[in-house]
């Protein structure tokens, strides 16, 4: 694979609808181009994009996966990305590269919710776009009928090029010259039309469609001829916002002779190959062996090893021009998202807004002696994966592994089993309650202890109430009941035992304590007698205090299609849940804004995907908390009794 000048390459992606055929597109064309003498199958295992173990056992793509194809004198670099919901992030890093993008939709399903979805992503990154009708060879296909429902979605701005009028009146729509002339009904010149159509490309104004069988071979070279004649070269991307070493604004533009300037937007992290870096060039020309500054890390980082990759196939490169995408093996500090240039430069890129976890599972080793390597384990896969996350909850003693869904999750874990030999398990997630009181109390705390030799000797009266500060505590004695020596003991000894409550061992938030009177003893008082003194008027007072348990409420914002706010709200009630207001959203959908318990969300973004046809996405972050019903509170109180006992 030899090298190309920018002029002669073109980024597209591939999205689409999971099995809408990105990936046998790929095998067709380089099939077509004479790269592979026999197409492979995603049922049988052999296609150059799904290389990876995993991706052949599952029988769909996983990762995004750099194809190059040779057209003619051309590169096309083809990053085809899964089309699973799960994967989001891995279409979001591909999008960064700020290439062109080719939405597949299968022409025996039409438009489906991944054809949908790829819209809405490409429309928020500004991609230009084209639309590949694939499988046209199946029978009963209805092309039109397809064609017709895109551009009742989409709009009129995607058309094919066999509607002439179609066409002409989207190209007049890019320019009002041209928009009079369609008016006048003047024909366009040939400068004219291609001109329009490259610029309506390019804006989104123009959307084609072109119609594809992998199958038969039919239209794969339209798409590929296509490419070379209607997809903006890399110099033609508008220039990309950046930063410079001092924090200033400014803007790159693509252009080979520029200093250089490098795009990480996707990492693998191999057990056995180590960290192998997927990179753009977004300006200038780098070489082998060149030393480029990092700008997140603040180091240098030289690049050792440089490659073309089609699939798992890698072919060693010496320098790579502007526009071009390669591979950078064992870089040492660098990740997804992160910038290189010239130190003097000191170049930054917005990092890629990778989705944030939004579904969480209790995850713990099988065998105990493996946690230390299950979260190293897990850190490797987040640099491959940084849609995901390990959450350690301090309080209940839990690893939360976070992602897009179950098929991710699943994935993950998969990987940690096959890759690091890593078993992992599944255990109920635990809440991490509160614990306050309602109504007041007035106790004795005294510890007396004496058995030969030195005594202890403590005793405080407290007040306890209901406090709108986490812990308020404050002094009322007189007369020299306590020296003031032992108070902050005192108030240690509260703190200490706050930790844990009466109810059902959890933290005791909201307390007012007052130290109102008490004694002590010239020679047995000590701090350590009255912080146990303090424990024991705590573990009184709360009981007696009207004690109450206290559940983390939750905040969402959810976003669906205006058909089923009606069964969101339905299921939100039975959630325990509240809405408590709604906006319109993008075109015909609504954001619903509620608040539900934790403890009743843990499998919300499945049943969200289920209940929308997975059209419906939400953002949760945490609110406050509220009183447990007393019902559930009960129940709550006898698993951890019943626990404690156990241990």
């Amino acid at each position: 694979m030899k090298g190309y000048s920018t002029d002669k390459i073109r980024n597209v992606i591939l999205l689409g609808h999971g099995g809408c055929g990105k990936t046998t597109f790929l095998e067709a064309a380089l099939l077509a181009t004479g790269a592979i003498t026999r197409m492979g199958k995603v049922e049988d295992g052999n296609t150059t994009s799904d290389y990876d173990k995993m991706e052949i056992e599952k029988k769909h793509s996983i990762n995004t996966t750099l194809v190059p194809v040779e057209y003619q004198g051309y590169k096309y670099n083809f990053l085809d990305t899964p089309g699973l919901f799960d994967f989001k992030g891995e279409i979001r890093s591909a999008l960064s590269t700020a290439a062109s993008s080719i939405i597949m939709v299968d022409a025996s399903a039409g438009v489906q919710v991944g054809t949908e979805k790829a819209w809405e992503e490409c429309s928020k990154h500004k991609n230009p776009k084209f639309i590949v009708l694939t499988k046209i060879d199946k029978e009963n296909v209805d092309v039109d009928k397809v064609v017709a429902q895109l551009r009742e979605k989409f709009g009129n701005s995607v058309v094919t090029d066999d509607d002439k009028d179609a066409l002409n009146e989207a190209v007049a729509g890019t320019d009002e010259a041209l928009m009079e002339k369609f008016f006048n009904e003047e024909p366009f010149t040939d400068e004219e039309f291609y001109n329009g159509l490259m610029n309506g490309i390019a804006t989104g104004d123009v959307v084609p469609i072109i119609k594809m069988s992998s199958k038969t071979g039919e239209g794969v070279d339209e798409v590929l001829r296509s490419i070379s004649k209607y997809v903006p070269t890399p110099n033609m991307h508008p220039a990309y916002p950046a930063k410079n070493i001092k924090g200033e604004d400014i803007e790159i533009t693509t252009d080979p002779a520029e200093k250089p300037v490098l795009w990480v937007f996707k990492t693998i992290a191999d057990p056995f190959l180590g960290r192998i870096s997927y990179a753009k060039v977004i300006t200038g020309t780098v070489k082998v062996g060149q030393e480029l500054y990092n700008s997140r890390t603040q180091k240098m980082e030289k690049l050792g090893s440089m490659f073309f990759v089609r699939g798992k196939q890698q072919v060693p490169a010496t320098e790579v021009v502007a526009g071009d995408i390669f591979a950078l093996a064992k870089l040492a500090g660098t990740k997804t998202g992160d910038t290189l240039s010239l130190k003097s430069e000191g170049i930054q890129f917005e990092p890629i807004d990778f989705p944030k976890p939004n579904y969480f599972i209790a995850v713990q080793a099988k065998d105990k002696n493996d946690e230390e390597k299950m979260a190293q384990a897990l850190f490797k896969l987040m640099e491959e994966d940084p849609s995901f996350a390990l959450v350690r909850n301090v309080e209940t003693h839990q690893s939360l592994l976070g992602g897009q869904g179950d098929l991710q999750i699943g994935i993950i874990k998969e990987k940690l089993k096959k890759n690091y030999g890593i078993d992992v398990v599944t255990v109920p997630q635990k809440i991490a309650y509160r614990e306050t009181i309602k109504g007041t109390s007035d106790v004795q705390g005294k510890h007396k202890k004496q058995s030969g030799g030195a005594g202890q000797y403590g005793d405080v009266h407290i007040r306890f109430s209901p406090a709108k500060e986490n812990f308020e505590f404050s002094e009322e004695l007189f007369g020299g009941a306590i020296p003031k020596s032992y108070v902050p003991a005192v108030e240690k000894g509260l703190l200490e035992s706050m930790e844990k409550g009466p109810l059902a061992g959890c933290k005791v938030v909201n307390i007012k304590a007052v130290l109102y009177d008490g004694s002590y003893h010239d020679v047995d008082s000590n701090e350590m007698a009255f912080k146990i003194a303090a424990s024991l008027a705590f573990k009184k007072g709360i009981v007696e205090a009207k004690p109450c348990l206290l559940e983390p409420i939750m905040k969402l914002d959810i976003v669906v299609p205006e058909k089923y706010t009606g069964d969101v709200m339905g299921d939100m009630n039975k959630r325990r849940g509240r809405i408590l207001g709604m906006d319109p959203a993008d075109e015909g959908t609504t954001c619903l804004h509620a608040e539900a318990p934790e403890a009743e969300l843990f499998d919300y973004a499945i049943v969200l995907r289920a209940m929308t046809q997975a059209r419906g996405s939400f953002e949760m972050e945490f609110s406050k908390y509220e009183e447990v019903p007393a019902n559930l509170a009960q129940k709550i109180i006898e698993a951890h009794k019943q626990e404690t006992e156990g241990k």
